[in-house]
């Protein structure tokens, strides 16, 4: 279950960053926004590429990992809501709906026991 949250967190950034990258959809391009949900995804692939090989961290590497994406997350909604970053309404709604996928991540990664994967 942590190594699913992963995979979707990653797989919604990932999908972000094409967008951005105006790869998915036209007229979405933003440099930064495509980097940052990068960077992002490529932190919690990682995480779950090394849970397979650790797996008795996978507790410890999903909460490292999804901690780093709430803030980098927080990030990007503060500077959409400051007037720096894209201003689309399925922006904004993407980053709360990705928060709030973190946020239950970062609670089921808390609550399972460790050495869970």
């Amino acid at each position: 279950m942590l190594r699913g949250f992963l995979l979707l967190e990653a797989g919604l950034l990932v999908a972000a960053s094409l967008v951005h990258g105006g790869m998915l959809l036209q007229g979405h391009a933003h440099s930064q926004a495509r980097i940052a949900e990068a960077v992002i995804a490529a932190v919690l692939l990682l995480a779950w590429a090394l849970s397979l090989v650790w797996p008795q961290r996978t507790r410890r590497l999903a909460l490292w990992a999804q901690a780093f994406a709430f803030v980098g997350t927080l990030v990007g909604l503060s500077t959409i809501l400051i007037g720096i970053g894209p201003q689309s309404a399925p922006d904004k709604v993407f980053h709360f709906a990705l928060l709030g996928l973190l946020l239950a991540g970062l609670r089921f990664a808390r609550r399972a026991p460790k050495g869970v994967s």
